[in-house]
């Protein structure tokens, strides 16, 4: 538990005063961000605002999860430096990409295209990576079942379907939280506290594990989790959601910097990671259901649009800015986005305790 706690405070310190130097740096080579045209008129006075600083989140992340370990003398587990590996892979398609809008000074940066290959290669290579490496116990890291709370054993997947499955996972949810970051902290506030509810997850899946269990029980109950390293996971998701917070000082409106493509996809992929990682895959869709709302929100546009020859369903999407052009003002999309996304990880923490309770 001390590595845990010490990983949530050097990542807090790490973000918190590493993004002020880094603003100062993109600042200095005007490296700001373009404004796309078509957007509310509001966020005009944001072009400019240096962006790509998710860049201080990825290495608040990592660096607290390194220093952690050296200074318990615990070696990094497999199941961590995998998830450890996507945020960054996806998080260096983001830097390209945002470093791309930079260069050309211009809204659009990779083509969706180029990204979305992208981020199925380092996708693909996770879920693969991720069904090797078993222990003792024959655990990997990852299954090939579909999970919810825990593994669902009848819906065990064959190995393609089962990287396919991981590969959409990661590249939704990395995609769908670089569409709800459109507005100041929205974001990185509402990551923060999905983060933050996979660090109750893992301690409580480090306290009713298998492997610890079999210590002291000759037969497991049913309700023991099969999860590989929850402790060390435990020590990124609060390392994620602090390093989250300290970055929401200097996020949240007017915003100082953005998180730019850079740790929008990489914190999207993280939390697919995650969900993998934990067994927890269905469930993230309701923790996550702010991000798959405002999604839902982009295909059901431009779906219609295109089904009804011009017609819309929303004034704009994604779904934050049709509420912007209703007159809604952006701290109260923000905040009320927020009590949402908080609403809804209670639900879904709540459905996750409710099936071990059930289980007893």
């Amino acid at each position: 538990m001390k590595m845990v706690l010490g990983a949530g405070l050097i990542a807090l310190i790490v973000a918190l005063i590493g993004t002020r130097f880094w603003i100062n740096f993109l600042m200095r080579r005007h490296y700001g961000q373009i404004v796309r045209d078509d957007g509310p008129s509001t966020h005009t006075t944001k072009r400019g605002t240096p962006t790509m600083g998710g860049l201080v989140l990825i290495v608040a992340t990592v660096f607290a999860y390194g220093v952690a370990h050296l200074v318990m003398w615990t070696p990094p587990s497999v199941t961590g430096l995998l998830v450890l590996g996507l945020l960054v892979g996806t998080g260096i398609i983001g830097f390209v990409d945002d470093w791309s809008k930079i260069s050309h000074q211009r809204s659009l940066g990779l083509s969706a295209h180029a990204k979305l290959i992208g981020q199925m290669v380092v996708g693909a290579a996770f879920a693969y990576l991720v069904l090797q490496f078993p222990d003792a116990r024959g655990t990997t890291p990852g299954s090939l079942a579909i999970s919810f709370t825990r593994d669902i054993t009848w819906l065990r997947l064959p190995l393609i379907l089962a990287i396919v499955w991981m590969t959409f996972l990661i590249t939704g949810f990395s995609n769908a939280v670089n569409l709800t970051d459109g507005l100041d902290g929205l974001a990185t506030g509402a990551s923060a506290m999905v983060f933050a509810v996979f660090s109750l997850i893992n301690v409580w899946q480090s306290n009713q594990n298998c492997a610890r269990i079999t210590m002291v029980e000759t037969v497991p109950g049913a309700h023991c989790y099969i999860a590989r390293n929850p402790t060390d996971l435990a020590a990124i998701s609060v390392a994620l959601a602090a390093a989250c917070f300290g970055f929401l000082w200097w996020n949240a409106r007017p915003a100082r910097i953005f998180l730019g493509d850079t740790g929008s996809l990489a914190l999207g992929a993280a939390m697919a990671g995650l969900a993998i990682s934990t067994r927890t895959e269905l469930l993230l869709f309701i923790l996550g259901a702010l991000f798959v709302v405002e999604t839902a929100s982009v295909i059901i546009q431009v779906g219609f649009f295109k089904l009804s020859h011009g017609r819309r369903v929303f004034k704009m999407a994604p779904l934050h800015h049709h509420f912007e052009l209703l007159g809604w003002a952006e701290e109260t999309v923000v905040v009320r986005f927020w009590i949402i996304c908080g609403l809804t990880i209670v639900v879904g923490f709540g459905l996750f305790y409710a099936e071990w309770v059930l289980l007893q």
